[in-house]
């Protein structure tokens, strides 16, 4: 299998890298994927942490940071495979990075965190492909019938996320507890029959990727055998050379073990799978509030989310947060994407 369609775009890999934020995949792993023929995928979640003006102009910041992270990647890409960038419908400036992307010239935007039923008017009259991501056939309804309703749009793809993905989940805690939610194949199977009536109505084939515990080759053979059209993958990622995250917070990966896996509580009110590391076993005060998810409240939040992120990608582990797929702890060396994408897609294209 090889060159998936995306509109009248083409992936020679069936793989989207996913989005990780805050800074782990920037430019260089983006770049790198795509390089190698896959869908690279930028996280604008305060993507300017780095700038220097970052914690008094952070809105600024961030744009600025877009342009720059894009422009970067694709000069890496050479031409090959897709630019993509991951925003969080969450986000209180959402619309604004939507414009950044489009204006820095993203291949695709893929969008979750939240029902993201603004994003066709936002990319209204450009070429860039549109996905949102989805923990059920309900939510992929409601997006593809409000986007049909309002702005005679369609998906250009889907990513379906399941329960053992890293980060934020969409799933309730209790659920994803005691194992109860729903497998990541049975939602790919409902998701399809509402995609097909979608690309009976446009014409159009809406490829599908699944995400969420894809790690080994074989996994992704059992995916397109089960009818996706490719697969998202973000942990196995951050064990590479390429990827923008300090050699601390990949070294993390290596030290791990299962039972170092945990999930927490987000401030941002959602349940998220971790590596357990001592700064959630510490009692947190919040200094600075940088305003960037919606549903976070700083006056009952346990600790500023933000500054936790930034603190992990730089490497002080002691004071920050490190999201992992529920696999993280399997990881045991750091290789370059090329030699990771080389085996993940062996016998595949």
């Amino acid at each position: 299998m090889s060159n998936v369609a995306i509109g009248e775009k083409r992936l020679h890999l069936p793989l989207i890298q996913g989005g990780m934020g805050v800074g782990v995949s920037l430019s260089r792993l983006a770049g790198h994927v795509a390089k190698c023929g896959g869908m690279g995928v930028i996280s604008s979640a305060q993507i300017g942490f780095r700038e220097s003006d970052f914690a008094y102009h952070t809105k600024e910041a961030n744009r600025r940071a877009i342009l720059q992270e894009v422009k970067k990647a694709k000069e890496i890409a050479e031409g090959h495979g897709l630019i993509g960038m991951n925003i969080m419908v969450a986000l209180r400036d959402y619309k604004q990075h939507v414009q950044a992307a489009i204006e820095a010239g993203v291949d695709c935007i893929i969008s979750g965190a939240g029902l993201p039923l603004s994003l066709p008017s936002l990319v209204k009259d450009t070429n860039v492909k549109i996905a949102p991501i989805v923990s059920s056939s309900k939510a992929c309804e409601v997006i593809l019938k409000s986007w049909h309703r309002k702005y005679q749009r369609v998906a250009d793809f889907i990513v379906i996320e399941g329960s053992l993905a890293g980060g934020h989940l969409g799933f309730l805690l209790e659920n994803i507890q005691n194992n109860s939610t729903q497998k990541l194949l049975d939602i790919l199977g409902e998701v399809k029959a509402v995609v097909r009536k979608y690309e009976a109505l446009y014409h159009q084939k809406i490829p599908i990727f699944v995400a969420g515990g894809i790690y080994t080759n074989d996994d992704i053979k059992q995916a397109l055998t089960a009818g996706a059209d490719g697969v998202q993958m973000a942990t196995r990622f951050i064990a590479t050379d390429e990827c923008d995250a300090s050699d601390a917070f990949k070294q993390a990966f290596i030290n791990a073990k299962k039972e170092d896996l945990s999930i927490i509580k987000s401030p941002v009110g959602m349940p998220a799978r971790a590596l357990s590391t001592p700064f959630l076993k510490k009692h947190q005060k919040i200094t600075k509030c940088f305003s960037c998810i919606q549903s976070c409240h700083v006056t009952n939040a346990p600790y500023c989310i933000t500054q936790a992120l930034i603190n992990a990608v730089n490497g002080n582990l002691d004071e920050g947060i490190v999201f992992s797929g529920t696999n993280g702890y399997r990881i045991e060396k750091i290789v370059s994407v090329k030699t990771l994408i080389d085996e993940l897609m062996e016998g595949i294209v």
